[in-house]
């Protein structure tokens, strides 16, 4: 497996932006897709985004499409989750995610996860 730690949360106002970062240690990065998941409160964990393991293909969510940007640097170990446009709705805890090989499908089988960073959306 290979070792996760998300950092970027804070609080911030609906319309405004947040960058998340995801740094991964222990394997080679470029041979896993990552993913982003989110649990808020009374919630079950959902899917956000995914990316391949070269950054080529990348999958969204219809509630975050247009509006968050998933990318990585594999030179960096490092996967990124651009929010923008954001709504009280996107308050939650947001997971980093890998799973070794293909990113698709993209909501499913990932076996290692970061400890979560937390995003509060104000309105």
């Amino acid at each position: 497996q290979v070792q996760l730690v998300e950092s970027g949360g804070g609080l911030v106002q609906a319309g405004g932006s947040l960058r998340l970062s995801c740094a991964a240690s222990g394997r080679t990065f470029s041979h896993y897709a990552m993913g982003w998941f989110r649990q808020a409160p009374g919630k079950e964990r959902e899917f956000v985004a995914a990316i391949s393991r070269s950054g080529g293909e990348t999958y969204y969510a219809d509630s975050v499409k247009g509006r968050f940007t998933i990318s990585r640097e594999n030179a960096k170990s490092t996967v990124y989750l651009q929010m923008n446009s954001l709504k009280p709705e996107d308050t939650a805890v947001y997971y980093c995610a890998a799973k070794y090989g293909p990113v698709y499908p993209p909501r499913i089988s990932y076996d290692s996860w970061g400890q979560g960073t937390q995003v509060t959306v104000s309105s």
